[in-house]
């Protein structure tokens, strides 16, 4: 063979791309796709130019293909599915798009993802998918309902798994505060807590309630779970009045505020020790005012004589026994005073006033008007001090005119 002619068949074998046009390029970046465990994953290619090129010798066309770059594993080259994942699949809009989507995406999907073309050199770009996990409570690891007695300590735990990690808060349910405490000594009153384990030292029965541990780590819904915390103590009872008087054939209320846990069994009874029940005589209620306080009331209705003595108010639970003491007396009403002056039933008038000895006018000039006046004020016969006056200068006058017939008299015996 001519050396001439090896040559010419040399670099037609040699011959590897024959461009029709403009070489294929990406014409937006793949993007990096963030999503949940379960949800769809899509990411998109855009490739110019792709249609004219021609690949080898034999003119094959370019192709698109996606490879998971960090395991090296073809997934699909141009609208195939290479790999063995039912998940995967493939379009392309037979213009210049191509898309890969993953269903129902799963943990081992994250990763980097690359879309490559069959260029000389190859040219491809790649995205990172990463895959986030929602919070979730690890109830095997986590603490349940606790119960300590007052005075003790309780160590609540909450675990949760999710990516990215989540961060675990403790609140109390009522909005109260938490006591951090450090050798006992309050150290501070916290809305909430961080941490997995929330230790409480020196527990009061103002802490007795729901704690809730909360798990978040951005990626929605954040959980939480509810955790009762019991402290037990014997019971307390108070009594806001020791004494009670109420008038006989009058309702009487006597009241006893109890603290106990756990719950109490409460009941009345006389001082001789008969146990108080509910009929028409009695009414006895509770009103709850906290997970460990109520108000006991007993009611007695009609009182007369023999109501009247001492009463007792009990609470008993499984740590001890406590009672409040109450004595009910007669209170007699307030009696009226019979005024002299008033109406027939003994109450005055409205306006109307008992008579001192410096109410009215004690000028003699308008004696009399002020006679007239009083005397339409106080009804029933009342005199005013005016009607007075005048009475007086009436007896003066009297006095006078008997004297002066009495010295006449004696004149006309000398």
């Amino acid at each position: 063979m001519p050396s001439s002619l090896f040559h010419c068949l040399f670099a037609l074998l040699s011959l590897k791309f024959t461009a029709n046009g403009f070489e294929p390029d990406f014409l937006y970046p793949l993007e990096n796709v963030t999503i949940a465990q379960g949800r769809d994953a899509i990411f998109t290619c855009v490739v110019n130019n792709l249609g004219g090129y021609r690949v080898s010798a034999d003119l094959a066309p370019a192709r698109v293909a996606w490879i998971k770059a960090d395991t090296k594993a073809i997934l699909a080259i141009h609208e195939h599915v290479i790999t063995n994942n039912a998940r995967l699949s493939v379009t392309h809009n037979d213009f210049n798009t191509w898309t890969l989507n993953i269903r129902g995406v799963k943990r081992e999907d994250r990763g980097t993802y690359m879309c490559q073309v069959n260029t000389d050199p190859m040219k491809s770009q790649m995205a990172f998918l990463e895959v986030v996990i929602p919070p979730d409570i690890i109830y095997e690891e986590t603490s349940g309902d606790m119960m300590v007695p007052e005075g003790g300590s309780a160590k609540l735990v909450c675990k949760a798994r999710g990516y990215p990690k989540p961060k675990v808060v403790w609140r109390r349910e009522d909005s109260g505060e938490i006591m951090v405490r450090a050798n006992g000594v309050t150290k501070a009153r916290r809305a909430q807590v961080e941490g997995e384990m929330l230790t409480l030292n020196k527990v009061t029965r103002s802490e007795m309630g729901a704690y809730l541990c909360i798990a978040a780590n951005g990626v929605p819904p954040s959980v939480s779970k509810r955790m009762m915390l019991h402290v037990h103590f014997h019971p307390l009872i108070q009594v806001p009045n020791q004494l009670v008087g109420a008038p006989t054939n009058t309702d009487v209320t006597l009241h006893c505020h109890v603290e106990a846990s756990p719950k109490a069994i409460n009941y009345w009874t006389r001082e001789t020790g008969e146990m108080i029940i509910t009929n028409e005589k009695y009414e006895m209620t509770e009103t709850s005012n906290s997970y460990y306080s109520v108000q006991m009331s007993l009611t007695i209705r009609h009182l007369d004589k023999s109501d009247l003595g001492g009463y007792k108010c009990i609470s008993k639970n499984s740590i001890g026994d406590a009672e409040g003491n109450i004595r009910l007396y007669e209170m007699e009403l307030p009696k009226h005073a019979k005024p002299e002056l008033g109406d027939e039933d003994g109450f005055l008038e409205p306006g109307q006033h008992l008579p001192t000895g410096q109410q009215g006018s004690l000028r003699e000039s308008d004696g009399l008007e002020s006679g007239r006046e009083s005397s339409r004020v106080n009804t029933n016969g009342a005199q005013s001090s005016g009607q007075r006056c005048t009475v007086q200068t009436q007896h003066h006058y009297q006095l006078s005119a008997a004297l002066l017939l009495l010295l006449s008299s004696l004149h006309v015996a000398l």
